[in-house]
């Protein structure tokens, strides 16, 4: 079993509004606009192009498990997703969690159980505030 962590940070934004019902987003912009109902957190430590190599290879590969979890305002939220040899990892801004199987250089995880729609309200209403979000990635493969 290959298991690797990805950890990073990120900040909550007054424009979050979490409702899209088949995606989840983290990006690097500082700011976002309504419109962006995917994002759940902005000013990210690291975007798609540079989480490190050793979990690229691994939740690049078919048959990979992913978990993100969320942290803001002592809540957390746990996604449970796929890997994909499909996978590019080549977005320098943006990380998209989706439900569906679509790969392109921003999606990091694929077929997950849940999408920014999805997420306790709770947690939500933290990702509102301009306060900490802390954010992992763990990527298995037997």
């Amino acid at each position: 079993m290959v298991r690797v962590i990805e950890r990073l940070t990120a900040r909550g934004h007054a424009n979050i509004s979490a409702k899209h019902k088949t995606t989840l987003e983290v990006t690097v912009d500082h700011e976002i606009t309504p419109r962006g109902d995917c994002i759940v957190a902005v000013s990210s430590s690291k975007g798609a192009a540079s989480l490190s190599s050793m979990f690229k290879k691994v939740a690049g590969s078919d048959g990979a498990i992913i978990r993100m979890i969320i942290e803001c305002g002592g809540i957390m939220e746990e996604i449970v997703g796929f890997g994909s040899g499909n996978l590019t990892f080549t977005d320098p801004k943006d990380i998209v969690v989706r439900k569906s199987s679509y790969c392109c250089g921003r999606t990091v995880m694929i077929k997950a159980n849940k999408a920014a729609a999805d997420l306790d309200r709770r947690i939500v209403e933290q990702l509102k505030r301009p306060q900490p979000v802390k954010v992992t990635f763990i990527a298995e493969r037997g």
